[in-house]
């Protein structure tokens, strides 16, 4: 046996002699190209730097100190702790005479950037890729190998920078591959991630069976219970599928975001197995109600756990990656003891409350699960190391969290079955008073119903009597009091001493034979009188017919005052006059008192009269009657009347418009002002009428 083994070494040294040709440089590879052994190992021609705080540059790369140190390398996944940032420098010569590509594998790490140096020592960017970097979706894989082409005879320098962010290093064991030797290699990576890969897919999807149930189950049951499972449901999902993004050769719907898996790892393990869980057994046992002292230690360490996941994104976003995973394991560890203590508490209650033996399984599964895990990697990676891989799901966690899964799952059917069984006898019971109810209920509506009959139709016979005399009694009230009101109008309207006055002055016109005049002041003072018969019939008429009546008006009175009197009126020009509606003769009173205390004053050689129509608001007219007599005021104290009859005209407007404004809500004013209470140098009234459109 010793012999064979002897035998085999001093072939593989005469290969090996045949192949290199002569004895290479201390810090060269040599080697013929198209005659390539499988798997170069070069460890021994490379040369490496770790640049701890990244502050070389790429001018300053190529003069740097390069080293053999075989002790950053590593076959297994290794916890760093911390952030690895090297340099490898490798000088490859081609003895050969072809001039084939060869591949550089080093592994699977976050950030990779592949240079080559030229003659003048500056480094170009071959190539670009890496776990946080890579968007190309599988075609990414292919990135990992990076190509060496060296003409035959020639030699030339390259440059591999690794940057390892996460506290967990993936494998870093340099190897030369020719294009064959690097599709086996291939295959048997793609067949070695394969298997996980699959009870992975398997594990994703029973997840989104249990999911599929959770949401059906709570459409069928509103339970927060429900809730909280489906989001430890999804956050397991996420998890899982994200972990396919970290499989060589897989496919994974999350490409696009590399770093997800990243931000989305620790912090998945402390929401889902954490916080979503103690939120589940709350809701799901009933803590409030039946362990309240156990409900506040619950959320006292969710809202813990909540704050702990904050500050892991947070961390993870300041590229800390190790401190989320260092976080973890504390939690880990501190959370084993506590969770015995919590379960034997549980199991002490579980003859009294059935649902808690299948949140008590379940999260014994899982436990279980999880500290075996634990053991089995304390051995073969150390304590250390172990702790770092707490994140990596291994095939017994996977079993814990499907056991978990149907224990959860299993006990929420049976919740769901208690609170049927529980609503069944409670609507039972409800059937049951109810149909006493009813049976009590049809015997006093038959003794009330005749009683009800009785006094429903006294009750009606007198309330429709009373209501026939109410509207009878307010139907003549108004008109009544409409009538009087119209019949003392058409009396103001029709002033007997301005009647006496047109006759008079109709007189003097025929003696003085100003026999045309006196025809033109009897037509409109005969239009006057029809018009005022026929708008005292009418409660409105249009501004348009109230502007007419005012004109013929103001010109009998101009006419009887000889030409001492001027007036205007006024309209504003977006009123369409002959479509808006105005109280009948509402106007004439106070322009009449306008013309009769207007034309007394001393001070003014002519009397001036100003009417004006405005429209302040789309559904507001404003009328303005402004003369420049003696004042309201001064007027008072000059009537010699008796007082019962003084301004009865306008009173009469006043008593009608708070009428209408009764009868038909208008909600007209009407605003009397002295000019003089503004400017003593100023003499006369101004009438302010807001008359509002219906």
């Amino acid at each position: 046996m010793t012999v064979n083994r002897i035998y085999l070494l001093f072939l593989f040294l005469c290969s090996s002699l045949n192949i290199f040709g002569s004895a290479p440089a201390n810090d060269t590879l040599a080697a013929d190209f198209s005659h390539l052994p499988s798997g170069i190992d070069l460890r021994p021609y490379l040369f490496s730097i770790e640049d701890k705080g990244e502050h070389l540059t790429l001018k300053q790369v190529p003069a740097a100190e390069f080293s053999h140190n075989y002790l950053i390398f590593h076959e297994q996944r290794k916890n760093i702790g911390k952030e690895h940032n090297c340099w490898l420098k490798l000088h490859v010569k081609n003895t050969g005479q072809s001039d084939s590509a060869l591949t550089f594998f080093a592994g699977w790490h976050d950030y990779m950037y592949w240079y080559i140096q030229d003659s003048s020592q500056q480094l170009h960017l071959l190539r670009q890729t890496g776990m946080m970097l890579d968007r190309d979706n599988v075609r990414r894989w292919e990135h990992y190998g990076f190509p060496i082409t060296v003409p035959p005879g020639q030699t030339r320098t390259f440059f591999l920078h690794i940057n390892n962010k996460i506290h967990n290093e993936n494998a870093l064991m340099p190897t030369l591959f020719n294009a064959l030797q690097y599709e086996g290699f291939r295959s048997s990576q793609l067949e070695f991630y394969r298997k996980e890969t699959v009870l992975v897919q398997v594990l994703l999807g029973m997840l989104l069976v249990c999911l599929a149930i959770a949401i059906i189950n709570y459409i069928q049951l509103p339970d927060r219970s429900y809730l909280y499972f489906a989001a430890y449901m999804l956050g397991l999902i996420l998890f899982f599928t994200l972990r396919l993004e970290s499989k060589p050769y897989q496919l994974s719907v999350f490409y696009r975001w590399p770093m997800l898996k990243y931000y989305w790892d620790v912090p998945a393990l402390l929401f889902c197995f954490y916080l979503m869980y103690l939120a589940f057994g709350n809701a799901f046992l009933n803590l409030q109600e039946r362990y309240p002292f156990m409900e506040k230690l619950f959320n006292y360490v969710a809202a813990f756990i909540g704050a702990i996941i904050l500050l892991c994104f947070y961390c993870i976003a300041m590229e800390q990656y190790h401190v989320p995973g260092m976080i973890y394991s504390y939690v880990y560890l501190a959370t084993l003891l506590p969770l015995l203590v919590v379960f034997a508490a549980l199991a002490r209650r579980s003859r009294h409350h059935p649902l808690v033996r299948f949140f008590l399984f379940g999260s014994l599964c899982f436990y279980i699960a999880c500290f075996g895990s634990f053991i089995m990697l304390v051995k073969p990676l150390g304590l250390i190391s172990a702790l770092g891989e707490l994140s990596a799901p291994s095939l017994l966690i996977i079993a814990g969290v499907l056991l978990q899964s149907m224990f959860f799952l299993a006990g929420l059917s049976y919740r769901n079955k208690l609170v049927h069984n529980e609503r069944t006898r409670t609507q039972e019971m409800l059937i049951k008073q109810l149909n006493k109810n009813k049976e009590l209920q049809r015997k006093l509506n038959e003794q009330l119903e005749e009683l009800v009959k009785e006094q429903t139709t006294e009750i009606l016979r007198k309330k429709q009597e009373l209501e026939e005399q109410r509207k009878i009694q307010l139907e003549t009230e108004y008109d009544k009091k409409l009538t009087e009101i119209e019949l003392k109008a058409i009396r103001a309207q029709i002033n007997p001493h301005f009647i006496f006055n047109c006759l008079n002055s109709i007189q003097l016109f025929v003696m003085q034979r100003d026999y045309e005049y006196a025809q033109k002041y009897l037509s409109d003072f005969s239009y006057l009188i029809r018009k005022t018969l026929d708008f005292s019939r009418r409660n409105f008429i249009s501004l348009a017919d109230e502007i007419a009546y005012l004109n013929t008006y103001l010109g009998l009175e101009k006419m009887r005052f000889e030409n001492k009197m001027e007036y205007e009126i006024v309209i504003d020009p977006v009123i369409a006059t002959a479509e808006l509606e105005v109280p009948a003769m509402l106007l004439q009173p106070y322009v009449e008192n306008a013309v009769k205390y207007g034309m007394t004053n001393s001070s003014q050689a002519i009397g001036r009269l100003l009417i004006q129509f405005n429209q302040v608001a789309p559904d507001m007219l404003e009328c303005l009657i402004e003369d420049n007599g003696i004042g309201i005021n001064r007027s008072k104290t000059l009537r010699t009347l008796p007082k019962h009859h003084q301004s009865s005209g306008m009173e009469i407007s006043f008593n009608r418009a708070e009428l209408l404004n009764k009868m038909y809500n208008t909600g007209i004013h009407i605003y009397v002002i002295d000019k003089s209470e503004n400017n003593n140098t100023e003499s006369g009234t101004i009438v302010r009428i807001l008359i509002p459109q219906l």
